[in-house]
């Protein structure tokens, strides 16, 4: 403490928030054009803005206090991280938080924090940021407005969250969406609506709750939407059968570079569900479910953009054919 007391007040601050806080960290967090925080280890720390990676000019003190640091974001965030199970992800403040043991990476535990900011974004925001044409937003507004199923897709970093938030802060107040994710990163649209997040028990003490239940269970919540933060398995089948089933106005996002790439790669995740389905059962399952396919990428220079907006026109012995 004498030491401490003998430094200037931005120091003390510093050591204070090494021992205490978020350390080099802190002065990111208070950045709020700052999207993705990138943790390599003690002495490693990137961060993205205005979509292009910098690397930070401050580190943590030592090792020790880094371990530490982790320490106590295990314990804010609610999360475990061991031998036995050496991945954790969580919700810390406005980030969503991963965590990669050291059994892993090989070195010290890396961590990545990606914001979520307070105000959503919006169609408004989206054109004001010139994320695509009049036309196209408004063709993504008109998707949503006229209950229309459909899929948000894009590779990582490309926005799909983002744009799912735009759709659901334009629902009027007494549309009941249930939200479905492993994390939290969609914003709740009205008071009518709900979140369902999934659940897993690092030490097999909980039976372990994930997408595919979820869906099953939101059928018997009278949603007028169901949302799905990301279909990544074999959820996606029961999904569809929702959609299929009187549930119009619903959509997602899924992890892919292209319109027929989405298709081929929602094809397999269906099958994961069903193994026992033909692939023509499977097809007629999507073109019965889905109406678009929304595809979003990100440039060289970190810029997102709508690339375009994709009808299923009808099913052909070859395969879905869009427009």
């Amino acid at each position: 403490e004498k030491k401490v007391a003998s430094l200037g007040d931005d120091q003390r601050s510093r050591v204070r928030a090494e021992f205490q806080g978020d350390g080099p960290l802190a002065f990111l967090f208070a950045q709020p054009d700052i999207t993705e925080i990138l943790v390599n280890g003690a002495q490693d720390i990137w961060f993205e803005r205005s979509g292009s990676l910098q690397r930070h000019d401050d580190r943590f003190i030592s090792a020790l206090s880094f371990r530490n640091y982790c320490f106590r974001l295990m314990e804010e965030a609610r999360v475990q991280l061991t031998c036995e199970h050496p991945c954790a992800h969580g919700h810390i403040r406005q980030f969503r938080l991963h965590m990669i043991g050291s059994e892993l990476t090989g070195t010290e535990t890396h961590l990545s924090f990606r914001r979520h900011p307070d105000n959503p974004w919006t169609f408004s925001r989206l054109n004001e940021n010139k994320w695509g044409t009049n036309d196209q937003i408004e063709s993504l507004r008109n998707l949503v407005k006229s209950r229309m199923n459909f899929l948000v897709v894009g590779g990582t970093g490309t926005g799909k969250t983002s744009v799912l938030n735009a759709c659901l802060q334009s629902l009027p107040p007494n549309e009941r969406c249930v939200l479905i994710e492993d994390t939290l990163e969609l914003k709740v649209p009205n008071q009518a609506s709900m979140r369902l997040l999934t659940r897993e028990d690092p030490n097999g003490i909980l039976k372990r709750v994930d997408q595919t239940e979820l869906v099953r269970n939101s059928l018997r919540l009278r949603p007028d939407r169901i949302v799905m933060g990301e279909i990544r398995g074999n959820e996606a089948k029961d999904f569809l059968m929702a959609l299929s089933t009187g549930h119009a106005g619903s959509f997602g996002t899924l992890h892919a570079s292209t319109a027929a790439q989405a298709l081929i790669r929602l094809e397999m995740l269906i099958q994961m569900g069903a193994p026992h389905w033909s692939l023509s059962a499977v097809r007629r399952l999507m073109q019965m479910s889905l109406q678009a396919i929304v595809v979003i990428g990100r440039r060289e220079s970190g810029e997102r953009y709508l690339e375009g907006v994709y009808r299923i026109s009808s099913l052909e012995e070859n395969g879905i054919l869009l427009e």
